[in-house]
């Protein structure tokens, strides 16, 4: 199995600055909250279909944390299609001038979108695979999208809407069969989703190949803050796996794992941010030791995330069904 580390250096600032989230946080809470209205209770976790116990609330929606993989999960069930509906008001909503996403759109291309177009391309080499036919699930519309249509490196780009793969399947239009398949934290932001990765499963050639990325619990930052941390926030996190538990959820849809990374650069920075934010932050000795230590530091310790999967950023590469017979 391969794992990946990276020595790229992202600033917190040009990906997702902590002071321009805070209005579109509060958004998404407002509508999530709506959303979430007399839908039931939880019983089991999406990522092991095991028991979930309480794990706290933010701003009042409340949290279960699986008791196998530790994931967490809202405590209430969404509905799936009146969650479609949120995610297309809320990608709406980051697209508009009210919201901060604007002035990172240059940034975050080169930052975020075009190391990932380079991860794909990379992993088909590394397989063997050579211009296949690759949808891309998501909420549209998607500023990765045309990055993937203008490389080149693809017979034919779909893009698929995410929401209705789970609340109205027959009415999402495949073409065909498919070689390749991106979910950038679709799994995050779904209202189910085992049922989102049986959908994309269905449409896979066998051998066929699933870029995951996501928000891992079981990473630095997000396990020291928990639920303080501000960037776990419905709709957006309404999942947030552990490690463990992604690779559970993947393998449970009959996957197996080819690439699990936790290459992020940003665990330290984000902690730090929250504790400019809130002096008063609940953090260990040992945090707050590591926080105000040189960047020499953090730079050392961000690195040992990464090689021990402990980077709350998670990248996974893998196939499902039998090895291809015609790459």
């Amino acid at each position: 199995m391969r794992w990946i580390n990276t020595n790229t250096a992202v600033p917190l600032s040009a990906v997702k600055p902590l002071d321009g989230l805070i209005s579109y946080r509060e958004r998404c809470i407002e509508e999530a909250r709506r959303a979430l209205a007399g839908a039931p209770s939880r019983s089991r976790s999406p990522a092991a279909a095991s028991v979930v116990a309480s794990a706290g609330d933010v701003d009042g929606i409340l949290y279960a944390r699986c008791a196998e993989t530790g994931s967490l999960c809202l405590a209430q069930q969404p509905d799936p299609a009146g969650w479609t509906q949120l995610l297309e008001r809320m990608n709406a909503y980051r697209r508009s001038p009210q919201a901060f996403h604007q002035e990172l759109s240059g940034s975050r291309a080169e930052t975020v979108y075009r190391p990932k177009l380079e991860w794909i391309r990379d992993t088909l080499r590394l397989q063997g695979i050579e211009r296949p036919r690759i949808a891309h699930v998501t909420t549209e519309p998607s500023d990765f999208t045309p990055l993937l249509r203008q490389s080149e490196l693809f017979a034919h780009v779909a893009s698929i809407p995410e929401g209705p793969l789970v609340s109205d399947p027959g009415a999402v239009a495949w073409p065909g069969t498919v070689e390749a398949a991106v979910l950038l934290e679709s799994l995050d932001r779904s209202a189910d989703p085992g049922a989102l990765l049986a959908r994309v499963t269905e449409r896979l050639a066998p051998g066929g190949l699933l870029f995951v990325t996501a928000l891992v619990a079981s990473g630095f930052d997000i396990a020291t803050l928990g639920l303080k941390n501000l960037y776990v926030y419905p709709p957006d996190r309404t999942n947030c796996f552990t490690l463990a538990g992604l690779e559970r959820l993947l393998q449970r849809a009959g996957c197996s794992l080819i690439e699990v990374s936790t290459p992020g650069v940003l665990d330290v920075a984000i902690v730090r941010a929250h504790l400019q934010r809130d002096p008063g932050l609940r953090l260990s000795a040992f945090e707050r030791q590591l926080i105000d230590a040189p960047e020499a530091t953090h730079d050392a310790f961000q690195a040992f995330l990464q090689q021990r999967g402990l980077s709350s950023f998670a990248r996974i590469v893998a196939q499902h069904g039998a090895p291809a017979q015609d790459h």
